[in-house]
């Protein structure tokens, strides 16, 4: 087993959850663990946990630039040989990181590895199972499969491929896995549940999905040169969703969303792949024949 391990933490404002992380993170039976919260200047009842597991965790409360810059600051303030790191509102489960530890013992080569999660409630129940995937640069270039909580990785990989990009709100593990996959990264996919990865109403994914979209496709085309026609298609179908526009009028909403990807494909590729138009030409043509065969049935 890999001798010491690393985990941090990004806080703000999160009381109601981080003692449960807390929590998941000091009860995994690891020898050489140490825990770093980087807390960005909370107003909660979060620096007063932190207080109470006082030696066992290290934190730093300070304002930064936001959840990467304050990975970051995590990440070049820690020690350990395999690194974590936990948001403050998601959770390890029992066993994760020894697990991890003997992953990586038995498979050098292997710079990074994900497990398994689930999508967890604000009582921790689960809600589903995060769609994690065998690894394919091809295929995680159009899905993220990759569930952030449940990675670990070895210090090796900040020391040649660097740390996330600051820049980044909502995209900064998925621009990480796809950098560090094109320059050379070796992942490997541990099949076992290792993180609960925490869904509500306040979470950046749920609340601002348009946004989320939007920044995934500004990168992506920074990262490849083009966004792929499935993230295209993903943005119109959120924007729509936002807009409250019901999918029950089945020709109605294939218009719109044809309509929708095919200047999203303009407005971030200049072009409009032949594959796009396939696709929404079967949309728009099986769309009008239900509802024609509807109507006459």
């Amino acid at each position: 087993m890999t001798d010491s391990v690393s985990v941090v933490t990004p806080s703000l404002n999160q009381g109601r959850f981080i003692e449960r992380t807390i929590g998941s993170v000091l009860s995994q039976p690891v020898e050489k663990l140490e825990y770093f919260v980087v807390d960005g200047g909370s107003s909660d009842e979060t620096l007063e946990i932190l207080r109470r597991y006082e030696p066992r965790l290290r934190w730093v409360s300070e304002p930064d630039r936001g959840q990467a810059d304050a990975v970051n600051k995590g990440l070049g303030g820690v020690r350990g040989e395999v690194i974590g790191w936990l948001n403050s509102d998601d959770v390890y489960y029992p066993d994760a990181i020894p697990a991890a530890c003997e992953f990586f013992a038995a498979h050098p080569e292997v710079d990074v590895l994900y497990g398994d999660a689930n999508h967890i409630d604000e009582q921790d129940q689960v809600i589903e199972a995060y769609p994690t995937e065998p690894w394919d640069f091809g295929r995680l270039i159009e899905v993220c499969y990759i569930c952030q909580p449940a990675v670990f990785f070895r210090r090796r990989v900040i020391e040649e491929f660097g740390l996330l990009d600051a820049r980044r709100r909502y995209s900064m593990d998925y621009e990480y896995w796809i950098r560090i996959a094109q320059q050379g990264a070796k992942f490997g996919w541990l099949r076992r549940v290792l993180a609960g990865s925490r869904l509500y109403a306040e979470t950046k994914t749920l609340g601002s999905r348009v946004a989320v979209h939007r920044e995934i496709n500004a990168m992506l085309r920074e990262r490849l040169g083009l966004v792929p026609d499935k993230w295209l298609f993903n943005w119109a179908h959120v924007v729509l969703d936002a807009k409250g526009i019901p999918r029950g009028h089945r020709l109605r909403f294939a218009l719109l969303v044809s309509a929708l990807s095919l200047w999203a494909a303009l407005a971030w590729n200049r072009r409009i792949s032949r594959a796009m138009l396939g696709t929404v030409k079967q949309w728009v043509a099986g769309s009008a024949f239900r509802e024609v065969s509807a109507k006459c049935g």
